[in-house]
């Protein structure tokens, strides 16, 4: 099978399907030929010469690349100026297409690709579930215009995002507030941390809450008892009562930071608007706002889609493109989702569509030619005819046996058992008492006490401080070890010499052991 990975020609993009690397990958773990348009990584500073060395074919006639079996891209196809024609046209019959399609809002492309019989992937239907992180394009993207975000508001802010003390003067740290905490948001969070600024969140899911402030941020909330979170890992709509407390809140906001990354969308819809006018005029002169929902309408009211305005002294960035301005690595990112697709429908030798996997049929948009998205919900486990649904019944307390009063009495009682082993350690330490000399009386009153004092001390430090601690246990051991050698100075086979010597056994292992768990915590501190 071949897969033809042609040029992107919508405006200003500069991704490609594939990578050199993902080529590589195609042709000798996946079996594929693979046919490269020419030019088609320039822009992504992926030669031709590079693909040829990774094994695929260079052609110039973009008919030769939409062919082949299966065909990769980036947009979704749209009319070709060069060839006069749609892409989706040059379709060969039965071929496969993989992009982004959008299927909602591609109507007129979607009959396109039923009419040429094919079957069409969209890489942004993925479902949003742990076996398909793999694929999950649409992360991948998201990870890099939440980084991109924060670079860009950079460039736009003029001022440090980390605070500094010099000899001119003392110069604050940059307030960024980063609203919805998704894979965007979290990567916004954890670059504009990386540049030293003060970072807060907002999001309707409290379920992010930990994720964010494990970045170091702070988590907003509202004063509302509501839960954003919706289907797939999206946030939904939420009340009226509830937005009117978010615009107070972005409001507040809005008059002490100095950056405000706004990263919104629900599926489906248009991006809900967070950030008023009014807001956006009362930040101070100076101030950034970075859209990244402007390609749905975005998240701020005075954004203009593709473009950086200013209003009233604040950068409001709209840029549509935030994944292309990082072009190496999406293009690297975003082949690797595709790679892991194909594994999925079985690579070359097996390459198979299975409407039985969820991954499969959640992301195929057309099948032989036959609109089948959206996939079908899940059903309910089938209930037996005529029998309405019931909740499951709570278990009944097991009552508890009847006992008669004497042998309640008794089970309430401690059984009676002789301390055998008490009695037999007293035993021998009074033979040892006996035997002893005076001085060994007063030396085993205070190693018993010393094991008493041990525990407690050790039993009660936190299991935290417990490697600084073996610095304090290594000075206790020597200490042993010099009491030890007093004390070996008598005759061979008596308790104080026998005693004696085990302690100075007993405190070299601890000395040892110490400094050799010491020594390899240092190293992790070593590069």
């Amino acid at each position: 099978m071949r897969i033809g990975i042609p040029k992107e020609i919508y405006e200003g993009e500069r991704r490609v399907a594939a990578t050199p690397d993902t080529v590589r990958r195609m042709i000798k773990k996946q079996g594929f030929m693979v046919v490269v348009e020419s030019g088609a990584g320039v822009l992504a500073s992926y030669p031709d010469s590079a693909y040829e060395e990774a094994g695929a074919t260079i052609v110039d006639m973009p008919s030769e690349v939409w062919n082949c079996d299966i065909v990769a891209k980036v947009r979704p196809p749209q009319y070709h100026e060069g060839t006069g024609q749609e892409e989706a046209e040059m379709l060969a019959e039965g071929s496969t297409l993989i992009s982004f399609l959008w299927p909602a809002e591609a109507e007129a492309t979607i009959k396109m690709l039923e009419g040429r019989k094919v079957n069409a992937i969209a890489m942004d239907q993925v479902p949003r579930i742990t076996r398909a992180q793999k694929l999950d394009a649409l992360s991948s993207m998201g990870n890099i215009a939440g980084y991109r975000a924060v670079v860009e508001a950079a460039q736009q802010f003029g001022r440090f995002f980390t605070g500094q003390i010099t000899a001119a003067g003392k110069v604050p740290p940059a307030k960024v507030l980063v609203i919805g905490a998704g894979v965007a948001g979290l990567a916004a969070i954890g670059a504009a941390r990386g540049l030293g600024a003060i970072v807060r969140a907002f999001d309707t899911r409290p379920v992010v809450k930990e994720q964010v402030e494990s970045m170091g941020a702070e988590f907003l909330e509202v004063e509302f008892e509501e839960d954003g979170t919706g289907v797939g890992g999206y946030a939904k709509v939420m009340s009226p009562e509830f937005i009117a407390a978010e615009m107070a809140l972005f409001l507040e906001q809005a008059k002490e930071v100095d950056i405000i990354i706004t990263t919104a969308l629900i599926p489906g819809r248009p991006a809900p608007l967070l950030v008023k006018k009014e807001a956006v005029e009362a930040m101070r002169p100076g101030s950034v706002i970075v859209d990244l929902a402007a390609e749905r309408g975005g998240n701020c009211e005075v954004t203009k889609p593709g473009e950086v305005i200013d209003h009233g002294g604040v950068k409001i960035i709209g840029y549509t493109d935030l994944p292309s301005r990082l072009p190496a690595t999406s293009s690297q990112l975003y082949g690797t989702n595709i790679c892991h697709l194909l594994d999925d429908l079985g690579k070359a030798e097996g390459f198979k569509f299975d409407l039985e996997d969820e991954v499969v049929r959640g992301c195929l948009v057309v099948h032989e030619g036959e609109m089948i998205w959206p996939p079908p919900k899940k059903d309910p486990p089938p209930q037996k005819s005529g029998e309405a649904a019931k909740p499951a019944p709570k278990p009944e307390p097991k009552p508890e046996p009847e006992v008669e009063e004497s042998t309640q009495e008794a089970a309430n009682e401690p059984p009676a058992q002789i301390p055998w082993a008490l009695i037999g350690t007293g035993v021998a330490l009074l033979g040892i008492g006996l035997g002893a000399p005076e001085s060994f009386l007063s030396h085993f009153t205070v190693f018993v006490l010393a094991i008493f004092v041990g525990w407690q001390l050790i039993w009660n430090v936190s299991p935290a401080l417990h490697t600084p601690l073996m610095s304090v246990t290594n000075a206790v051991s020597g200490i042993i070890i010099i009491g030890g050698m007093l004390q070996v100075s008598g005759s061979p086979s008596s308790a104080t010499v026998i005693l004696g010597a085990l302690a100075i056994l007993v405190a070299t292992i601890n000395i040892a052991g110490g400094f050799l768990v010491t020594q390899r915590m240092l190293q992790m501190f070593r590069k």
